[in-house]
């Protein structure tokens, strides 16, 4: 009996063929393990950190793309990322220094900022195209976490700030709705 290696070849001749663009996309949110958090709380701090650090990628990632785009309605959207973000921001330190903790100054993890350097080496319209698919990405995960702090967290004050900022994200995540479809 002789076994044939063609379909495991061309299997993997077409995974190594797209290995670059794969390399490019932020990874599937997938929320590392934390001695924060346990399985139904998201402790204050790691809900400040974790927001502080969405918020700044955001604005980071909308900022590289306005030095490069052409694209009207992506200048437009990342314009709107800096300013919306900006205040969700200020928003969350307000609560977060009402409920008495000390704001450090956020910081991107290991994958946000994998993405930037993604978002950096890529150029025009795959900039624009990789942009609005880690935006897609990161506003689903920002929307995840602003929603369970918001009806599970421990802050009351952090809690609303929570809740407040749920719309705008939803707002963003119809925007790049509106994006793509065009």
């Amino acid at each position: 009996m002789q076994t044939s290696y063609r379909p495991l070849l061309a299997i993997a001749a077409l995974l190594s063929a797209t290995a670059p663009l794969s390399a490019m996309a932020p990874r599937p949110a997938t929320p590392p393990p934390s001695a924060e958090t346990d399985r139904t709380r998201l402790t204050a701090a790691a809900y400040v950190k974790a927001a502080g650090a969405a918020d700044l990628y955001e604005r980071q990632s909308s900022e590289l793309v306005l030095q490069s785009t052409a694209n009207a309605g992506i200048r437009n959207f990342a314009q709107t990322m800096i300013t919306d973000h900006a205040r969700t921001s200020a928003d969350l330190n307000a609560a977060a220094t009402a409920a008495g903790m000390t704001v450090p100054p956020p910081t991107l993890d290991e994958r946000k900022t994998e993405m930037i350097e993604a978002l950096s080496a890529a150029s025009g319209s795959a900039r624009d195209r990789l942009y609005l698919e880690q935006q897609r990405l990161a506003h689903n995960e920002a929307l995840a976490l602003h929603q369970r702090y918001s009806t599970s967290g421990t802050d009351p004050r952090l809690r609303a700030a929570a809740a407040k900022t749920v719309p705008v994200i939803e707002h963003h995540i119809e925007l790049l709705r509106e994006l793509t479809t065009r």
